[in-house]
């Protein structure tokens, strides 16, 4: 069974995407580094928490909603942090 993966240009172009969209969606004001870190990033965390779960999601769209996800669930948390921290 043919495994499909996401290359390296091809997860940063989707991780801006994904990260752009999660930075509308929760109303967060960062840049194209940050949305790309947080997209990536969040990709790599929704993938393992779903997995935990017993959901693959594979291929770019998989991957742009996995990083929507874990996107918006990075900057839920960092909120979340900062609220405790003042």
């Amino acid at each position: 069974m043919p495994e499909t993966q996401v290359g390296w240009l091809l997860a940063i172009l989707v991780g801006a995407v994904a990260g752009w969209l999660a930075e509308q969606v929760m109303k967060s004001n960062q840049g194209l580094l940050m949305n790309i870190v947080m997209g990536v990033v969040g990709a790599i965390l929704a993938n393992l928490l779903l997995s935990m779960m017993g959901i693959a999601l594979g291929g770019v769209v998989g991957y742009l909603i996995a990083g929507f996800l874990g996107a918006c669930l990075l900057i839920a948390l960092g909120r979340m942090l900062r609220r405790r921290s003042v």
